[in-house]
């Protein structure tokens, strides 16, 4: 497919990344709950999340116990409340760069790799070559994308700090010149790790899921292929990429949102100091905080994605991006006969 795949999946991850947005911020401001808060002098102790500064001393702050945790759906109407419904979307710039960066480059690499190492006999890929597309893939998209990722958590968490300390980014080109100026070029690439590690679990358990999920249904005949068999396997890879994936975000999360003061020690000093200090502090159960957040996103967006992935293709008169080989016993259909049925409904 070559080239089409890094467009078809560049425009089924927008399209998938702008429509669960808001999930996605919700999770953002739920997985740097429990984070100790500091509060302005010059205002008032307020109820918002805040990031850690644990191990700051500065004159103009004093410490406070974190607020009581919540739900994602009291996340959700704080925000709303608070924030106005616009702050649902804070970020939204960021997260369609970083689709157009990552998502592109991930879904464009697998189609490629997948066209190589699928066995030309039985038209299938064994599940480890899958597994292992998935982890290239997703490493490589990653580190493309890491920027508009880091851009995307401080726009979405930045609702959350005192109005004195936000960072008011007007946009994800705004934020990336400005933590390029302010905190140097490196900054774009903090929690660069912790990105690639987690795409790498992403896009190895979401993808190969994806395409085991559908084979399997269609090789048992448990289901024809169809939208039908698309949203069952798409919902059931985003389940396994949402529990591979979680605890790596808790931390990635909170890396990048830290606030780095010259002169200051950082509140972490890098990824496995961060996970130490998270659960010490919060318990084991912290790295799946946003959890159910996660699920509620992962889930929609891998079948946004996955479903537009395969509209796009059908539209395009192309075979199954994702799937079985086709065989004699289910042959896709041609070019013309996809657009006579879809003429033939319309009438």
């Amino acid at each position: 497919m070559g080239l089409k795949g890094f467009v078809e999946g560049g425009i089924a991850s927008i399209v998938a990344g702008g429509s669960t947005h808001p999930l996605d911020l919700i999770k953002v401001r739920m997985q740097l709950q429990g984070e100790k808060l500091p509060v302005s002098m010059n205002t008032q102790p307020i109820h918002n999340l805040r990031p850690a500064f644990a191990f700051h001393s500065h004159s103009s702050t004093i410490a406070m116990p974190p607020p009581p945790r919540v739900g994602p759906i009291s996340v959700g109407v704080r925000i709303f409340q608070t924030e106005g419904v616009a702050a649902l979307f804070s970020g939204i710039s960021a997260t369609v760069l970083r689709q157009t960066l990552y998502s592109t480059t991930r879904m464009g690499l697998y189609d490629v790799l997948k066209q190589k190492w699928t066995n030309p006999d039985s038209g299938n890929m064994p599940l480890v070559r899958k597994i292992t597309a998935g982890l290239i893939a997703g490493g490589i998209g990653a580190a493309v994308g890491n920027p508009a990722d880091v851009a995307m958590v401080r726009m979405q968490a930045d609702g959350r700090l005192p109005a004195d300390q936000r960072r008011n980014y007007r946009g994800v080109f705004d934020a990336i010149t400005r933590m390029s100026k302010q905190e140097g070029v490196a900054s774009l690439w903090r929690g660069s790790a912790l990105t690639v590690n987690r795409a790498m679990i992403v896009t190895a358990s979401q993808l190969a899921s994806y395409d085991q999920f559908k084979e399997t249904l269609l090789e048992k005949h448990l289901m024809n292929d169809g939208l039908g068999t698309h949203v069952t396997a798409s919902f059931a890879a985003g389940f396994v990429a949402s529990v591979a994936s979680n605890p790596v975000d808790v931390i990635k999360t909170r890396v990048m949102n830290m606030k780095v003061e010259p002169g200051e020690v950082p509140p972490y000093s890098g990824a496995l100091d961060c996970a130490l200090k998270t659960v010490r502090a919060e318990g084991p159960m912290a790295l799946y905080k946003g959890f159910i957040p996660t699920i509620s996103r992962q889930g929609p967006f891998t079948v946004v994605l996955f479903v537009t992935l395969e509209q796009v293709d059908l539209t395009l008169g192309l075979y199954p991006y994702f799937g079985v080989h086709l065989t004699s016993d289910y042959d896709a259909p041609s070019k013309s006969s996809v657009w006579l049925s879809i003429l033939s409904m319309q009438k």
